[in-house]
């Protein structure tokens, strides 16, 4: 399954790791690790911010992709699930069912 994670980081613990020289090999180390299929890095609510979309197997793998960001930077994290293109397209069957199955009730909530 495809996850979005979101990784911010305090503005104190960013800044001492770039002042220490930390952040850029760190950062590195996390990356080259997690092996990301995107990564992208910007600013959120004033934090550096990290997101990246990684294929994660089972829940289990969830810690192993906080700890490590927890840990260095003092991060916080959310992770949501999220589709390719090609996913979306095979959930057409299960979309079609909730539609059948539930379409009315929005109707006629709608209708309020």
């Amino acid at each position: 399954m495809r996850i979005m994670m979101k990784v911010s980081l305090p503005i104190e613990a960013g800044n001492r790791a770039i002042l220490d020289g930390t952040l850029s090999k760190t950062t590195r180390e996390i990356l080259e690790e997690q092996k990301p299929e995107a990564v992208y890095f910007g600013a959120e609510n004033g934090n550096r911010t990290v997101y990246m979309v990684l294929d994660m197997r089972d829940a289990s793998q969830i810690p192993g992709l906080a700890e490590p960001w927890f840990l260095a930077f003092n991060a916080s994290i959310d992770m949501h699930p999220v589709m390719t293109q090609a996913d979306l397209a095979n959930a057409g069957p299960g979309i079609e069912s909730a539609v059948k199955k539930f379409g009315s009730h929005a109707r006629s909530a709608a209708a309020r």
